[in-house]
């Protein structure tokens, strides 16, 4: 008896815990003067520009660099290509931590380069490790990761720590443009004029992705059946 107790206490103690982590994302999206400031470069506030493109935690997809994110977010950040079996590769620059407004996280930008970069990076790569499977994330070597900074972010990924519903996702983002299920946990609500897909897990983390409105194809077509426009 005493022991169903603890865990009745320690699952009501989670359940509260994920209240208050989510409660930030279901207050009301408008606010006061006084709570203006915190706002400020929140997920959900995206801004878009005259030529095609949009502005969100401060970056510019397809345009900021990693440079100018770590004058945003600070030095403290990962870089290293990720090479699945059978692609290129991409190079990504990884935050641990991060806040964006009152909503923390962690965020991976995906840095522009062409495949003849990428294959000198591996030739000089100073070592590789396996991640997930058979995946490799390679470690860069010291010349490689100066000259990364002036890469261009086509794709930044944010995870929130907070679990997102789609309640949540509905409030602050709005009603999607079209909402593709790949399967039965995941569901994408897709922003083709913000430039953004949002995926849903009903058992994982929430990941939001965002690219320049005009390049959301690279979002969507990977998401559709193959033949399918």
């Amino acid at each position: 008896m005493a022991a169903s107790r603890v865990l009745k206490g320690i699952a009501a103690f989670v359940a509260i815990v994920g209240v208050l982590l989510a409660l930030p994302l279901l207050l009301p999206a408008d606010r006061g003067p006084r709570d203006a400031a915190p706002d400020h470069g929140l997920p959900w506030q995206i801004d878009l520009l005259p030529d095609g493109g949009s502005r969100v935690f401060g970056l510019l997809p397809g345009r900021s660099t990693l440079g100018e994110a770590r004058r945003l977010f600070g030095p403290e950040v990962q870089v290293a290509l990720i090479v699945a079996p059978g692609e290129t590769g991409s190079l990504e620059a990884y935050y641990e931590t991060l806040s964006a407004g009152f909503v923390t996280g962690k965020m991976i930008l995906t840095l522009e380069t062409t495949l003849a970069q990428r294959e000198q990076m591996l030739q000089r790569a100073r070592k590789a490790d396996y991640m997930e499977s058979t995946t490799r994330r390679v470690e860069l070597a010291e010349a490689d990761l100066q000259a990364a900074d002036n890469a261009v972010i086509g794709a930044i990924a944010f995870i929130p720590t907070a679990a997102l519903d789609e309640q949540i996702v509905l409030q602050r983002f709005g009603t999607p443009a079209e909402r593709i299920r790949n399967s039965e946990r995941t569901e994408h609500f897709l922003y083709p004029e913000k430039g953004l897909d949002l995926r849903l897990d009903a058992k994982g983390k929430e990941v939001l992705q965002y690219v320049a409105p005009r390049e959301f194809a690279r979002l969507r077509d990977p998401l559709l059946p193959a033949g399918k426009p």
